[in-house]
């Protein structure tokens, strides 16, 4: 297994994630934004996964490819499966005007989705951030 390169993934994801939180703070509310950040959070811990276990992570925004892959390395991770559905639209979708009709329960699901991510992965692969604070974890790490 390779923890140097998994960590780095995870360090970024931990970024993506407390920008999401911070987001939720701003008024008016970002929505697409903080959704995005939650997708960009998800997408890098699963990666982080795959390069644990020694796999290449293929460019993709596609949580759901990505949750097939590390279902290769471990079959649990079929329970991650509803939160990369609910999750993967926000990887592109959101970066163009369209009609997306998003809402501040959109962000709030968003954020809970990413967590379901985030939790199972640092379990399966052991790791706790500098700072269980995921809001003040980029501070740590200058």
């Amino acid at each position: 297994m390779s923890t140097g390169w998994s960590s780095e993934w995870l360090d970024f994801a931990y970024m993506d994630l407390s920008a999401a939180e911070h987001l939720l703070t701003m008024r008016p509310l970002p929505v697409e934004i903080i959704c995005y950040h939650c997708e960009q959070a998800a997408e890098k811990f699963l990666k982080a996964t795959l390069v644990q276990f020694d796999r290449e992570p293929p460019k993709t925004h596609d949580l759901i490819q990505l949750c097939k892959l590390c279902c290769e390395v471990d079959t649990r991770f079929e329970q991650l499966a509803d939160s990369c559905i609910e999750l993967t639209p926000y990887g592109v979708q959101v970066r163009y005007p369209s009609n997306l009709e998003l809402d501040e329960s959109d962000a709030v699901c968003a954020l809970k989705e990413c967590r379901l991510v985030q939790d199972f992965v640092c379990q399966k692969l052991g790791y706790e951030p500098e700072s269980k604070d995921t809001q003040s974890f980029g501070q740590t790490m200058k």
